[in-house]
C-alpha cells in the first residue's frame, strides 16, 4: 500500500481561484432536453409535455450559482452564515478541484501531451492517450469537488433523499466542473430556507459521489490517482484515492472504557496494552514515523488467546480508551474500528473490499489507529478449510497482505490486535504474523479471586475483608515480573522436553551459538517454528529492552512529551532504554514457542476427539443396522 501524502501549497489552489470565482457567478451549460416545459399550466401545476420526442435535444442554461443561494434569504441583501458557508465552500472545492487535476496531470503523461498539444494537433496514438487522460483529469477534478462538498458542508444529519444526479460531463475539467456547478445549482433552486438547502446541497454531494464511483470503470488512465493520499490542513480535507467514498466526518468513539485496575490477572498482557498506549504517542505527524519503530519494539501486531470469560473485551476497552485519553490531552485525532464477522458478505469480493477498508481506515497517516479483529478464528479461514466461504477466505487473503505483505509499511501510528478462543484454528500464516502473543488467562491465583470477587461485588456491604492484601498481587511491576520469571521455564509439555534435551546436552545457554541451537531443536520438534517465528522473537527482545516505563508525566501535558519533534522524542527514549539480557532471551523464546506448541495440541486434540467421536457412531450405526436386520426391518427404507 502506498502510504506517501501528496501535499498542495495555497499557492497552488489560489491560481484557481479567479476560475473558481467565475464559475459560481456565472456560466452557460449545454443540458439534456427532457420533453418538459418550464411553465406550469394554469391553474394545474402541471407542466406541458410535448409529443414530439426532445430527448436527444441539448438545451443551453445559464446558471448563476450565487444568484441561487441569495435567493434562500427571501429579500435579506446579505447572505445568511449558512448561504455564505455553502457558497465559499463550493468556490474554495472548485479552486482545490483545479489544483488536483494539475497534480494528477503532473503525475501523469497528461502534462507533456498537453504541451505537443499547444505546439501542434496531437495525432495517432497521442491524440487517444490525450483524450484518455483528459477524460481522466475530469473525473478527478469532479471526484475531488463532490468530495470536498461532502466532508465539509457544515449541517445536521438531515440529508435529502429526492436529489437528481448532475448531467456529468467528461470532455475536460472545466466541463466536469461546470456540470456539477449546475446540478448543485438545480439541488438547492427554490429551497425553503437555510436547512433544506444545506440538505439538499449534502444530498446532491452523496448522489453525485455514488454516480462518479459507479462511473469510475469507463476510465481506464487512473492509475496514479488510486493510491493518492492528500491532505489540505486548512480545511480538515482528505483524500485517499477512490478506494473509500469520503464524507464520512469522525464521530467520537462511544465505548465502555476500562480502567486497569478494572482488570485482575492478565497481567503481561495488561502491561503490554499500556506499554502499547503511551507507545503510539510517540508518533510524529510532520516525519509520519515512530521513533520505536526506528529503535524496535513497536507492536504492529498482536494476538490475544484465551478461554471465554478471561477478559479479552475488557482488555480491548482498556487498551482503547488509554489510547482515546491520551489523544485528548495532545489533539490528535483517534480512530478505533472492530471488525467483526457481521462485515462478512455473500458478494464475491466484498468481504475482502470491506477488510480492505478496515485496515485503510485504521492506518491512516493523519491519526492514530487501533484496530481488532475479534472471534478471528471465524472471521478468517485457514487456506487449507474447504468449508470456509469464499468472504473468510478473501479476508484471511487481504490480512496477510496487510500485516506482513510486500507493501506493508509500519510507521507507528497504530497497531492491530487479533482475539481468539481458539488460536489453533487461525491460519497459520496469519497468526505467525502477529509480533506478539498475549495469553489471556484471567484471573489464576488464590489471590486473583478474591481480588475480582470483591471488585465486582461493589460496596454495597459490610461483610469484612479477612486476611488479604486487597489488589496487592495486582500491582503491575511486581506481577509482571513474576509472570516473565514463570516463562524462564516451558510450560508445555512439548517444549519442556526439548528444553530438557538442550540443557542436558550443552546446559544454561550463555552465546548466541547456544541461542541458536536451542531454537534449531524447536524447530526439529514444531515444523511450523518457522524464519517468521524467530523474527517475531527477536522483536519481542527488542521490546524487552525498550521494556520502559515512559513517565506518567509526558503525558499529562502535550508539551511534555507528545507535541516534540520526532529527534526529541526520539533521544527522550534512548535515555531510558538498555540492553537485553540472556534471561529475556529465554523467556520470550520460552513465550512464544510455548504458544506454538499450545496452539499445535489444541488442533491435534480437536482433531483427535472428532476422530473418536466418528469412529464411536460408525460403531453405534454397525449395531443399530444388525438389531434392524434381526428384526427385519433393514429392507423397508
Amino acid at each position: 500500500m502506498d502510504t506517501g501524502l501528496t501535499t498542495i501549497h495555497e499557492d497552488d489552489i489560489a491560481r484557481h481561484v479567479a476560475a473558481a470565482q467565475s464559475m459560481i457567478t456565472r456560466i452557460i451549460v449545454l443540458e439534456d432536453g427532457d420533453g418538459k416545459s418550464k411553465t406550469a399550466l394554469a391553474g394545474t401545476g402541471r407542466r406541458f409535455v410535448s409529443t414530439v420526442s426532445t430527448g436527444a435535444v441539448r438545451r443551453t442554461r445559464e446558471v448563476e450559482l450565487s444568484k441561487t443561494i441569495a435567493a434562500t434569504g427571501k429579500g435579506d441583501q446579505l447572505l445568511s452564515i449558512p448561504a455564505h458557508t455553502l457558497l465559499y465552500r463550493a468556490r474554495r472545492g472548485l479552486a482545490i478541484a483545479l489544483a488536483v487535476a494539475d497534480v494528477f496531470a503532473q503525475g501523469s503523461e497528461l502534462e507533456s501531451l498537453q504541451a505537443k498539444n499547444v505546439r501542434a494537433p496531437l495525432e495517432g496514438e497521442d491524440a487517444v492517450a490525450f483524450r484518455k487522460l483528459l477524460n481522466s483529469a475530469a473525473y478527478v477534478a469532479a471526484f475531488t469537488f463532490a468530495s470536498y462538498l461532502s466532508q465539509l458542508i457544515d449541517g445536521s444529519d438531515e440529508v435529502a433523499n429526492d436529489v437528481e444526479e448532475p448531467d456529468f460531463l467528461f470532455d475536460t475539467v472545466q466541463d466536469a466542473l461546470k456540470s456539477l456547478v449546475a446540478g448543485l445549482d438545480r439541488a438547492i433552486a427554490g429551497a425553503a430556507d437555510d436547512a433544506v438547502m444545506t440538505a439538499r446541497a449534502t444530498g446532491f454531494a452523496r448522489v453525485a459521489l455514488e454516480g462518479l464511483l459507479s462511473r469510475k470503470g469507463r476510465f481506464d488512465a487512473l492509475g496514479s490517482f488510486e493510491d493518492i493520499h492528500l491532505r489540505i490542513e486548512a480545511d480538515d480535507f482528505t483524500l485517499n484515492g477512490f478506494d473509500v467514498m469520503p464524507g464520512q466526518k469522525r464521530k467520537p468513539l462511544a465505548m465502555s472504557f476500562k480502567k486497569p485496575d478494572e482488570i485482575i490477572g492478565n497481567h503481561i498482557a495488561k502491561y503490554q496494552a499500556m506499554r502499547l498506549a503511551k507507545m503510539l504517542m510517540a508518533y510524529d505527524f510532520d516525519r509520519q514515523m515512530n521513533p520505536f519503530v526506528e529503535l524496535g519494539g513497536f507492536l504492529f501486531t498482536f494476538i490475544g488467546d484465551g478461554a471465554p470469560g478471561t477478559g479479552k473485551t475488557i482488555l480491548i476497552q482498556m487498551t482503547a480508551g488509554l489510547i482515546n485519553g491520551y489523544c485528548q490531552v495532545a489533539g490528535y485525532p483517534f480512530t478505533y474500528q472492530n471488525f467483526g464477522v457481521d462485515q462478512i458478505s455473500s458478494y464475491q469480493g466484498k468481504s475482502g473490499q470491506n477488510c480492505r477498508a478496515f485496515v485503510d481506515n485504521v492506518m491512516g497517516t493523519r491519526a492514530i489507529g487501533f484496530g481488532t479483529i475479534d472471534d478471528i478464528d471465524q472471521v478468517a479461514a485457514r487456506r487449507s478449510d474447504d468449508r470456509a466461504s469464499a468472504g473468510q477466505h478473501e479476508i484471511t487473503g487481504v490480512l496477510m497482505n496487510a500485516f506482513a505483505g510486500a507493501e506493508t509499511v509500519v510507521r507507528g501510528n497504530c497497531s492491530f490486535g487479533m482475539f481468539s478462543n481458539y488460536p489453533e484454528n487461525v491460519d497459520d500464516a496469519l497468526r505467525q504474523r502477529a509480533g506478539a502473543r498475549w495469553l489471556v488467562d484471567g484471573p489464576q491465583t488464590l489471590d486473583d479471586y478474591v481480588d475480582i470477587f470483591v471488585l465486582l461485588a461493589g460496596k454495597n456491604h459490610d461483610i469484612p475483608l479477612g486476611d488479604h492484601d486487597l489488589y496487592g498481587a495486582q500491582q503491575i511491576r511486581q506481577a509482571v515480573a513474576t509472570a516473565y520469571e514463570e516463562h524462564s521455564k516451558p510450560q508445555e509439555d512439548g517444549l519442556k522436553a526439548v528444553h530438557e534435551r538442550f540443557m542436558n546436552d550443552r546446559g544454561e545457554p550463555r552465546t548466541m551459538a547456544d541461542v541458536g541451537a536451542y531454537l534449531h531443536l524447536i524447530k526439529l520438534a514444531e515444523p511450523r517454528f518457522t524464519g517468521r517465528a524467530i523474527k517475531n522473537i527477536t522483536d519481542a527482545i527488542k521490546m524487552r529492552a525498550m521494556d520502559i516505563d515512559l513517565p506518567d508525566e509526558w503525558f499529562e501535558k502535550p508539551e511534555a512529551f507528545m507535541h516534540k519533534g520526532y529527534d526529541a522524542k526520539k533521544a527522550m527514549i534512548e535515555e531510558l532504554r538498555g540492553p537485553f539480557t540472556m534471561a529475556m532471551v529465554m523467556q520470550e523464546i520460552n513465550r512464544y514457542a510455548d504458544s506454538e506448541f499450545r496452539y499445535s495440541d489444541r488442533a491435534d486434540d480437536v482433531a483427535v476427539s472428532q476422530i473418536v467421536r466418528d469412529q464411536r457412531l460408525r460403531e453405534r450405526a454397525v449395531r443399530e443396522i444388525e438389531a434392524m436386520k434381526r428384526d427385519g426391518r433393514w429392507g423397508d427404507g
